[in-house]
């Protein structure tokens, strides 16, 4: 144990496990859309274990320069794992949450999967 250390401090917040970028275009519908999904999908799957960073290419042209990409809104999974992008609204929770890596479990239902209000 460092004697400099402690002990009654709370430990070091770990580095998340997840880090995201998503790139959007103002505040767009699909940017809008995009932006509410993912943000969903992280609180609702992944609490506490992520970094979401939202970057408007509008605003800043140079990062989206440097990412190459084919189109917006881009979702770029940086970790863990391999890095994954996909492209568009992230509407289709299935397959934004197998892009990644997510097994939801039987009693978390996505949104094409949930009852509707009557």
């Amino acid at each position: 144990m460092d004697p400099f250390t402690d002990p009654l401090a709370p430990p070091e917040p770990a580095s998340p496990e997840y880090v995201l970028h998503l790139f959007i275009t103002g505040a767009t519908p699909n940017s809008t859309r995009a932006v509410r999904n993912i943000k969903d999908i992280c609180e609702q799957y992944l609490k506490g274990r992520y970094e979401l960073l939202i970057v408007d290419i509008y605003q800043q042209p140079d990062l989206a320069q440097r990412e190459d990409l084919i189109g917006v809104p881009t979702l770029i999974k940086r970790s863990p794992g391999l890095v994954r992008r996909l492209v568009g609204d992230l509407s289709d929770w299935p397959r934004v949450l197998k892009a990644l890596g997510i097994t939801p479990s039987g009693d978390e239902a996505t949104p094409d999967e949930a009852t509707p209000y009557e």
